[in-house]
């Protein structure tokens, strides 16, 4: 008999089946994180503090008995980002295969804002979204469902796997402490990038940001969170346990980078592009952006996280609690945690896995290969700490800004007009 994976599939499959099948990517198309930031975070802010609290938040205390008598449907709805999966729902159908139950998968997260615009009036009305699980990342969104109440609290009993395999910084994040809400998608670095054609030193640290040597030839993203994360750090502090004071003192370092001259421009996705051309020399940067850059396009940008330390985001399964089918809904995103499926994800979209084995399991892959490209890209892949941090890099990671609501739009516009002025 064949060995098979813990979820029931042969492996010889699952390397088959889970090779990316995209063609390579412009300098200057989409990726995930591209699409993320489309909107930018200015908007999330807006809409939040728009649709306010009162009056629509529930009562935790509802779904004390949640899962009680909860049993499968047979088909779950799955709204998640595009370029999120290959094009063959390879992870799809190996749930199915496993398990009998039918996805119906939709790319309908185009940018956090909109579609949180979208889904929470249904929400506070207990309308079906069409959704029994849901892809967003950690941000004010997410913090604005939670504390309306508008998740299932996750039975753990349910998630075998993830208890096993995932890795020990994803389960006990700043923005949801012991994962009652969500468990990690798929994760990615924010640090720094630079062209070592036109920079001829290693760079360490975030005030070389500031360095006026890169006068007008230095990036930096307009998020109000990605930037605020880079000005406390510049200034010693800690995001997560920031406090009003900090923020005023960081928003103050990033306007004297600004009105020295350092900063080119201020950037909501396509850096990529100016930083290989030399526009850029120096930019804040996203880890999976570079990999797919440095691995498709063969340019040799450099990716650091500086002394100072870096941001790690997540994006996040969640199952809103108006959903039809939750035990299937939980049966996937445990699924995802099986190592072999974890791996062929992230083979395809080049970001962090929240499992750190499925590193092992692409050495494997690898080997099993016998050389050739994919053999190669695999490798390669597997040892980059881009896309597998090391330890050290984990110990050097920070979490977001994690704001109440009430907070969201003063913490935002104090960091918007350092960007828009």
């Amino acid at each position: 008999m064949k060995n098979r994976s813990r979820a029931g599939l042969d492996p010889a499959l699952l390397r088959g089946l889970t090779r990316a099948r995209r063609g390579p990517l412009a300098p200057s198309g989409p990726t995930r994180r591209r699409t993320l930031q489309a909107g930018g975070a200015a908007a999330a802010a807006l809409a939040l503090s728009a649709c306010g609290v009162g009056g629509q938040q529930r009562d935790p205390a509802a779904d004390a008995n949640f899962w009680e008598g909860r049993e499968r449907t047979g088909s779950l709805r799955w709204a998640n980002w595009p370029l999120y999966m290959d094009s063959e729902r390879t992870q799809i159908q190996q749930f199915t295969e496993s398990t009998g139950i039918r996805v119906e998968y939709k790319e309908d997260v185009q940018e956090a804002a909109s579609f949180f615009g979208q889904i929470q009036p249904r929400l506070a009305n207990e309308d079906d979204l069409g959704y029994d699980l849901i892809v967003l990342p950690n941000g004010f969104e997410l913090a604005k469902l939670i504390e309306l109440g508008y998740l299932v609290q996750l039975d753990h009993a349910r998630l075998p796997n993830f208890a096993e395999y995932a890795g020990e910084i994803y389960r006990n994040s700043a923005f949801d402490p012991g994962n009652r809400y969500t468990v990690p998608y798929a994760s990615g670095i924010t640090g720094i990038a630079y062209n070592p054609e036109f920079i001829d030193r290693e760079i360490t640290s975030i005030q070389d940001l500031w360095d006026p040597a890169f006068e007008g030839k230095v990036g930096m993203f307009s998020d109000p969170q990605e930037i605020a994360n880079f000005g406390l750090l510049a200034t010693g502090a800690t995001p997560a346990d920031s406090t009003p004071e900090d923020w005023e003192a960081a928003a103050e370092k990033l306007r004297e980078q600004r009105d020295s001259g350092v900063v080119r421009a201020y950037y909501d996705q396509d850096f990529i592009q100016p930083l290989t051309n030399g526009d850029l020399w120096i930019t804040m940067a996203w880890s999976g952006d570079i990999y797919q850059q440095n691995s498709e396009e063969g340019t040799n940008l450099e990716f650091v996280i500086p002394e100072e330390g870096a941001t790690l985001w997540t994006d996040n399964l969640m199952i809103p609690y108006t959903t039809q089918a939750p035990v299937d809904a939980i049966e996937l995103m445990d699924f995802l945690y099986e190592p072999e499926v974890a791996t062929g994800l992230t083979e395809y979209i080049s970001y962090i896995s929240p499992v750190p084995h499925a590193q092992e399991v692409m050495l494997e892959w690898a080997a099993a290969e016998g050389g050739g490209e994919r053999g190669e890209a695999l490798a390669a892949m597997a040892e980059s700490p881009l896309v597998f941090p090391t330890e050290a890099d984990y110990q050097n990671l920070h979490n977001f800004v994690v704001l109440p609501t009430g907070e969201q739009e003063g913490f935002s516009s104090l960091f918007q007009a350092v960007t828009q002025s």
